[in-house]
Order: structure tokens, then C-alpha cells, then sequence
């Protein structure tokens, strides 16, 4: 086990998947002489040449149409979207061309395909730079949609996803760039926790608590202060958001009889519903009320001296938490 940050476990992460298959490429802006502007890709452009990892123009929709180019003719490559808000120049291509071409095809033509994606908010930056576009990409057959949590899951999470014949949006959130954890380097892939699986990374009994990137980090701090007042929250870190692991969050509701589910995204359309529905579907009868949703507002992402006012916080969840448990809350009141 080696201690290391979020950024520096990506990086170990594609040094891994380029030594075990020299088809593996990078592509993206900076990400080769300045490193990329997380620094994730430092020192990978001196170990495998400008041949390997090539800084492009500031073009995102030129940027993918290459990378789907190179997939047609057997190699892996792997995009960095700078930030977040920067993916929607290259939307008709991930939608129109990433993720219909296998099945347009009849089976004949696969894009083994990776986007990484710098993503969400929390690190003082503006819109464009903090947003949340995970529910577009989730709504588009065809593709796999992954957001990491932790240094271990986005070293493994990372390398499973540029081994895969289908196409991969990779989220990683900007605010745990910097976070610490321990990585196992010299695990087998084959040895790894499934791409698709969600995690029980807390157990409990009284509610589940559904999250995903850096929402769960703030899951566990809720569930740690919900144990001060006797309550036991069960954390779930989704990973994988299509497809989703529906069995992982039902056995847990039919242990618990109780859900919320906190993403930072808008609440609209947003992931939050698409787990709530799935649940009401399959588990109503275990449901003891009525599930919760802790989200973003709908609305732009706001300047960032006020997003602390937009993101989800540890009192949001609480709140959300007493609403499920049929306490007094901010929207019946905090009256007993």
C-alpha cells in the first residue's frame, strides 16, 4: 500500500495502462509539456514521448473526433477535457459518434474510448470551471459513466476503464484532487472490485445514504455526526452512474427501510430521481417513507463566493436525514 493523492493515483493509474498496452494513447490540452492543469499527467510525456501523449489545440470537438479516429484503428486512447464545462463543444461527438458507432455498426466496430473529465465544484471557481454534466451522459445509450471518490478506486476505477471495448466518461472531482488515501499498487486488475458495482462503504441500519465523488466524503461526515444522536447511516458510494448497481442500493433498503440520496448536480432530471424511481419500483413495499433528495438548485453554477450556499453540506444531509426519519426538519418545521 503507497499513501498517495487523487491526482497522483490517476497518474499512476495511465503510467500503468501505457507500460501493459503500448496502444494506449493521451490526448488533450497541456497535458504533455505543462503536465495538465491538475498536474495528472506529469512526467508522462517525458517517460513515453510526444508520440504517446500529445498536447492539442483548444478544440474539444477535434480533440474526441481524433480520439474516435485512433479507436477505429485499434488503439485505447484516453482525452482529458480540461474542465467540466469545457465538454459541451464535444457533445455531438460523444453522443452522435462515441456512442452509437458500436451499435450502428452491428457489433463490427468498438470505441474503446476514455474521456476524463475534471469535474464539480467546491474549489472556488466560476461556471464552466465547477459544473455537473453527469446526467447528459447518463441519458445517452451506449456510453459507461464512472465518478471516482477516492486515490484507490480512481487508480483502479481509471485502469479498467481504458482496458474496456466501450466507451468511458470518467468524472473525477476537483476538490479530492489533493486528497490522500492508500493506493495498492501492484494488485491485479483481474483482483479488482467490478467497474460497474456500487460500494457499501459504511454500514448501518436506520437509513441509507446514497452518494457519489466528493458528495461521499461528505456522506461519511454525515453519517459521523448522525451517530451523536443515535442514528446509524448506511453510506453507499454509486461509482459506476450507468450502469447502475440497483441490487447494491435495494438489498441495503430492504435492510434499512429508508433513502436519501445527495448528488451536487441540479435536482432536476438529476441522478437523485433515476435512483429513487428504481427503488420505488422494485422495493416499495420495504420503503417505511417516503425517499429524500439532497442536490444542487437548479440554476447556473453560481460566482464562487457563494457556492458554499449551492453545494450539498453535512447540515443539508442531516436535515434530509431527519425529513426520512419523519423528524422535525426545515421543511415541516423544527418544532417538536
Amino acid at each position: 500500500m503507497v499513501q498517495m493523492t487523487m491526482a497522483k493515483a490517476l497518474g499512476a493509474g495511465l503510467r500503468a495502462a501505457m507500460r501493459d498496452d503500448p496502444r494506449v494513447l493521451l490526448l488533450g490540452e497541456d497535458i504533455g509539456t505543462l503536465g495538465g492543469v491538475f498536474r495528472v499527467t506529469d512526467g508522462l510525456l517525458g517517460e513515453f514521448g510526444a508520440a504517446r501523449v500529445i498536447d492539442t489545440p483548444l478544440a474539444e470537438s477535434g480533440i474526441v473526433g481524433a480520439a474516435v479516429g485512433l479507436a477505429f484503428r485499434g488503439y485505447r486512447p484516453v482525452v482529458e477535457i480540461q474542465f467540466d464545462g469545457f465538454i459541451y463543444p464535444a457533445f455531438d461527438q460523444i453522443v452522435s459518434q462515441v456512442a452509437k458507432l458500436h451499435y450502428r455498426t452491428r457489433g463490427s466496430v468498438r470505441m474503446p474510448l476514455t474521456i476524463r473529465v475534471p469535474w464539480g465544484g467546491g474549489i472556488g471557481a466560476a461556471e464552466h470551471h465547477s459544473e455537473s454534466p453527469e446526467a447528459y451522459f447518463v441519458h445517452t445509450a451506449g456510453l459507461r459513466v464512472v465518478a471516482v471518490s477516492n486515490p484507490a478506486d480512481a487508480f483502479v476505477m481509471l485502469r479498467q476503464a481504458i482496458a474496456s471495448d466501450d466507451p468511458v466518461v470518467f468524472f473525477e472531482p476537483k476538490r479530492l484532487y489533493q486528497g490522500k488515501g492508500e493506493v495498492e499498487l501492484d494488485r491485479p486488475l483481474a483482483d479488482a472490485r467490478p467497474m460497474g458495482l456500487a460500494t457499501v462503504v459504511r454500514a448501518g441500519r436506520d437509513v441509507t445514504l446514497v452518494a457519489y465523488g466528493a458528495m461521499v466524503r461528505t456522506a461519511l461526515d454525515a453519517a459521523t455526526a448522525a451517530d451523536d444522536e443515535g442514528v446509524s447511516l448506511e453510506v453507499i458510494d454509486l461509482r459506476s452512474l450507468s450502469p447502475l448497481d440497483h441490487a447494491t442500493v435495494d438489498a441495503s433498503v430492504r435492510r434499512t427501510g429508508r433513502l436519501v440520496v445527495v448528488h451536487e448536480a441540479p435536482r432536476e432530471a438529476g441522478l437523485a430521481a433515476e435512483v429513487i424511481t428504481g427503488v420505488a419500483e422494485r422495493c416499495f413495499d420495504a420503503l417505511r417513507s417516503a425517499p429524500v433528495r439532497i442536490t444542487g438548485h437548479d440554476l447556473p453554477y453560481p460566482p464562487a463566493k457563494t457556492e458554499q450556499h449551492f453545494l450539498p453540506d453535512l447540515d443539508r444531509i442531516l436535515d434530509g436525514v431527519d425529513r426520512a426519519l419523519g423528524r422535525p426538519n426545515s421543511m415541516t418545521g423544527m418544532a417538536p
